[in-house]
């Protein structure tokens, strides 16, 4: 339980790091716009729905800022008290660094939970959400990164689709299915329209069908309006396409991982995905313990700026970091949960070192 003295530190802080966020959000989100200005004028996308587009895709950057403004507002409110000799009284009140660590330690619980409803919930069906507006606003289709479009493995089949409009249908669908030994092709299926109905069932339109015989001495064609098609791919499988797996939710990632498992396709880029998001709010915990000794080892309020300018520094770094264990775990082939904890792992052992000394001293 926390004492009327803890309740008042946690005021203090979290006030701080809430009007920390706000000051980043609103710096990105500023950013953000410039970038989204170059897209204004593509069909219907006006200024109006710039905004909206980048106000959508905000909870995603509140996830990736979170850590670094519990870190930022947790330096300001303890340097702030520190230099107004609060932290001076409360330690002759008998308020131990080990109970000023519990207290930091609760509320950075706090925060890592809210790092985990932001980056679970908010974050991953705003993204969609305003993937889909854009695409609707600027009339723009979904193609995959190849001239040749998307390209998914399902069982012994494998689809091509060249592209997937607005309303999630597909464009230019084209369906390979391999015998059970991969040794031939059994048929061929091209569709010019795909509309989704449900539970894995699609209906294909302005279909043409080509069926191989054994020996390939001869191949049959068949002509259809419509055809329905069985498969396990869905149009939100495809919507990932138009999402970052680090804007995913660990259920969606987890899905997908299994997906690409069982047609033997490489996971290891979503594999390093889901760990991260699994570590990272564990970095809200570690970065307001970090900020404990900023206060404890710097008494003078003239010391705030460096305080804090070390506090952003400690913030890009562990974003840094961040990115750089992820290219280098995918380059590398390196073992996800442990190249994705090691940001977080070096976070903690640099509070613990740092709560050591102030300890000592």
């Amino acid at each position: 339980m926390m004492s009327r003295l803890g309740w008042y530190l946690a005021r203090e802080v979290v006030n701080y790091i809430f009007a920390t966020l706000l000051v980043l959000l609103s710096l990105f989100v500023f950013f953000d716009l410039i970038g989204e200005l170059g897209n204004v004028g593509k069909g219907g996308y006006t200024f109006g729905a710039a905004l909206w587009y980048v106000l959508l895709e905000s909870p995603s950057r509140i996830y990736e800022l979170l850590p670094v403004s519990v870190l930022i507002g947790a330096v300001f409110a303890l340097s702030s008290m520190a230099g107004n000799s609060e932290i001076v009284v409360m330690r002759a009140a008998g308020v131990s660094v080990a109970r000023f660590a519990r207290w930091l330690t609760l509320i950075g619980v706090v925060f890592a939970l809210l790092t985990v409803l932001v980056g679970e919930v908010l974050a991953p069906e705003a993204s969609t959400a305003a993937n889909n507006y854009r695409m609707k606003a600027t009339k723009s289709v979904l193609a995959g990164n190849f001239k040749s479009g998307i390209w998914v493995k399902d069982g012994q089949q494998i689809v091509n689709i060249a592209s997937m409009l607005p309303d999630l249908s597909l464009q230019g669908v084209r369906i390979v299915q391999v015998a059970s030994d991969g040794a031939r092709l059994e048929r061929l299926t091209e569709a010019g329209r795909a509309r989704y109905l449900g539970e894995g069932r699609w209906a294909l339109q302005e279909v043409r069908e080509t069926a191989f015989s054994r020996d390939f001495g001869g191949a049959a064609l068949q002509v259809r309006a419509a055809q329905d098609w069985q498969s396990q791919i869905s149009p939100d499988m495809l919507a990932v396409l138009m999402v970052k797996p680090n804007e995913m939710s660990v259920l969606a990632l987890v899905r997908y991982v299994e997906h690409l498992d069982q047609n033997r396709q490489r996971t290891q880029r979503y594999d390093l995905a889901l760990w991260s998001k699994i570590f990272y709010p564990l970095a809200a915990i570690s970065m307001i313990l970090i900020a404990l000794p900023f206060a404890l080892l710097q008494r003078r309020s003239g010391n705030v700026g460096v305080r804090i300018f070390f506090g952003i520094l400690l913030g890009v770094g562990f974003n840094f970091l961040n990115r750089v264990v992820m290219h280098v775990g995918d380059l590398y082939s390196l073992p996800p949960v442990l190249i994705t904890f090691l940001p977080s792992a070096v976070l903690f052992g640099i509070a613990g070192w740092l709560l050591w000394r102030v300890e000592r001293s």
